[in-house]
C-alpha cells in the first residue's frame, strides 16, 4: 500500500528524477511536472497527498503556484524547496502558507523526515473543535473557511486551521510560540529562534481582517505568544 501520493515539481531533470526514484524506493506514490503551469494542473485537478514545489521554474515560479494551490486547495500540503542561503524564499514561502520547506542540497533522510511530519500533522490534525463564532466571524474548520457577518468567505490552508484550531481548542489561555512550535509545527523549539509563528499570527490577522493594533479574534500576550479572544459566541 501506498504511503501517500507525492507531486514533484522542479524543472532540474535529475534532481526531480532523484527525488521520484527515492519517493518509490521508500513506498510513496509519485507524480512530476517540470514547470510551474504543469505542476498546478497537476495539483489542482489530481489526487495528490502533499507538493514539494521548487521556487525558480519556467512558465510559473514557485510562488505563484503556491498561492493559486492555496486559492483552490487550502488543505494540500506543500513543503518548497529553496536554494541555500536564500533565507528571503523561506520566509516568504512560509508567509505565503508553505508548510515547510528544504534547503537544497539536502539529504533524503531529512526529506522524508519533513515529509513524514508534514503528512502526519495533516492526518491527526485536531478534529474535536468543529469551528466557533466570534467578533462577527465563523470560523468552519471543516470547511477550513472563514464566513465574515456580509457573506464574504475566505478559505484557510491546513497550517492556518491547525493554528486556529489549537487556539480554539486553548480559548482564553495565553499559548507560548514554543508550545505552537511543537504542537503545531511539530518542531523542537529548544534553541530555535524563528518568527515562523508570528508570521503565521500576522497572515491569520490579515485574512480574518484581524486589526494587529487592536485585534478582537487571536489576542497578543506579552512576553507569552497568543490566544484566542475569550469574548463571543460559540
Amino acid at each position: 500500500m501506498s504511503l501517500g501520493r507525492i507531486l514533484i515539481v522542479e524543472d532540474d531533470a535529475a534532481i526531480r528524477r532523484g527525488l521520484v526514484d527515492a519517493l518509490k524506493f521508500t513506498g510513496y506514490t509519485t507524480r512530476e511536472a517540470a514547470d510551474g503551469a504543469a505542476g498546478l494542473d497537476a495539483a489542482v485537478t489530481g489526487e495528490i497527498d502533499l507538493v514539494l514545489l521548487d521556487i525558480l521554474m519556467p512558465k510559473l515560479d514557485g510562488f505563484s503556484v503556491l498561492r493559486e494551490i492555496r486559492r483552490s486547495k487550502p488543505g494540500l500540503p506543500v513543503i518548497m524547496l529553496t536554494a541555500k542561503g536564500e533565507e528571503a524564499d523561506r520566509v516568504r514561502g512560509l508567509r505565503e502558507g508553505a508548510d515547510d520547506y528544504v534547503v537544497k542540497p539536502f539529504s533524503t533522510t531529512e526529506l522524508f523526515a519533513r515529509v513524514e511530519a508534514v503528512l502526519r500533522r495533516s492526518a491527526e490534525r485536531p478534529r474535536s473543535v468543529a469551528g466557533v463564532q466570534i467578533a462577527g466571524r465563523k470560523i468552519d474548520l471543516e470547511r477550513r473557511e472563514v464566513v465574515f457577518g456580509d457573506g464574504q468567505r475566505e478559505l484557510l490552508s491546513q497550517r492556518e486551521a491547525e493554528v486556529l484550531s489549537y487556539l480554539i481548542a486553548n480559548r482564553g489561555r495565553a499559548i507560548a510560540r514554543e508550545e505552537l512550535l511543537s504542537r503545531v509545527w511539530g518542531l523542537d523549539p529548544r534553541g530555535v529562534q524563528t518568527r515562523t509563528v508570528d508570521m503565521a499570527v500576522a497572515r491569520l490577522r490579515e485574512l480574518l481582517k484581524d486589526d494587529p493594533t487592536n485585534p478582537a479574534v487571536i489576542v497578543t500576550v506579552r512576553a507569552k505568544g497568543y490566544m484566542l479572544s475569550a469574548e463571543g459566541g460559540e
